[in-house]
């Protein structure tokens, strides 16, 4: 039987991948040492860590004068080491509060500067894309902060803030490399690598270098960006074999058309599956935005919560697994990121069906 997993991070990792990382597991391309125990100054490593730096770079097409950054702390360091790095002396900062993460970042920004919050969805439940004619930006904030795709609550941005002189700052955890992106449209880019770039425990960073240099001297040296810009990412240990495994996946992305033909995958698998949610005559329901739905992440509820139980138990008989929605807002969550491949999100609605015409 077929195992498709619906986890929204750690999530699913390319079968391919995963097949390479177990034959060089033991001995890396003859060095007699797997990557876990390479000295992170030895050539060996050190190729590794330039290549994953370059197939990225060419992947997202990034521009020269920006910094590629292979940290660790996840989202949630980031949070705080955007407002360290990035005030530059400036008192207050732009945000979008658009689901949990945004508010999770929104709350750790406010302990290091004034925040402003230009956009919200709170009215109707963070369902929403808040129009950007809506926006209320300060021509004097620091910087603009927003979350292009919430995990939890499956709202996406389809457009980029023009935000003009004012720095982008964007949280890709979600939907990084999922899509093509101007990188040159943002000041920085921040990723958790759990769900569309490799197994926890790095976090990459992609900033525009005139936006590094200027944190406060009393920062912690690690907190500084210029540490690790200075440094390569290399200032302590980075996650070597996290490093390797994202490697791996650019290298997958690559061979499989890049980017763009990512894209159009994950275009095809959410348009099957939020089929399957509109053709069921409320049965099954998603309650974002039509024009706002993410291509990653889909919450849906059944029409009598009592059935959840026997769903999700149903579900994982058929190998279809962790589809339970997140704890705050219940229901059922499908992540369809850019490894699940368009048999699982067939599977799914196969068994959607038929679980509907059973209990409908």
């Amino acid at each position: 039987m077929a195992i498709y997993n619906f986890s929204a991070g750690p999530a699913v990792l390319p079968r391919e991948v995963l097949q390479q990382a177990q034959a060089e597991l033991i001995d890396w391309h003859g060095s007699g040492m797997s990557v876990m125990e390479m000295s992170h100054r030895g050539k060996e490593y050190m190729g590794i860590h330039a290549q994953a730096e370059a197939d990225l770079r060419e992947l997202m097409a990034i521009p020269a004068n920006y910094k590629v950054l292979f940290l660790q702390g996840g989202a949630h360091l980031q949070f705080s080491m955007i407002p360290f790095n990035l005030l530059r002396g400036k008192s207050s900062a732009d945000y979008a509060n658009t689901g949990e993460w945004s508010k999770k970042a929104i709350g750790e920004a406010k302990k290091f500067c004034n925040v402003n919050v230009a956009a919200s969805n709170t009215d109707r439940n963070c369902t929403y894309v808040p129009a950007f004619d809506t926006w209320k930006l300060d021509k004097d904030a620091a910087y603009v902060h927003y979350t292009p795709n919430e995990t939890i609550g499956g709202v996406e941005f389809n457009w980029i803030p023009n935000t003009g002189d004012v720095p982008l700052v964007a949280d890709m955890s979600s939907n990084i490399l999922s899509r093509p992106v101007d990188v040159w449209k943002f000041g920085l880019i921040y990723a958790g690598a759990q769900k569309n770039i490799g197994p926890a425990g790095l976090t990459l960073v992609i900033v525009r270098e005139d936006l590094v240099g200027h944190a406060d001297p009393r920062l912690p040296t690690m907190l500084d960006y210029k540490t690790h810009a200075d440094n390569e990412s290399m200032y302590n240990t980075p996650p070597t074999f996290a490093i390797y495994m994202a490697g791996l996946v650019f290298q997958w992305l690559k061979k499989n058309g890049g980017i763009g033909a990512m894209e159009r995958a994950n275009i095809a698998k959410a348009d099957l599956l939020y089929a399957a949610i509109d053709a069921s005559n409320g049965f099954y329901n998603c309650p974002v935005n039509k024009a706002d739905r993410s291509r990653m992440n889909v919450p849906f509820t059944l029409k009598d919560a009592n059935l959840d139980g026997d769903f999700l138990k149903q579900a994982d008989a058929r190998g279809l697994l962790q589809l339970k929605g997140h704890r705050s807002v219940g229901g059922m969550r499908a992540s369809i990121y850019n490894a699940m491949p368009l048999e699982g999100v067939q599977a799914l609605v196969g068994f959607m069906n038929e679980f509907a015409s059973k209990h409908g």
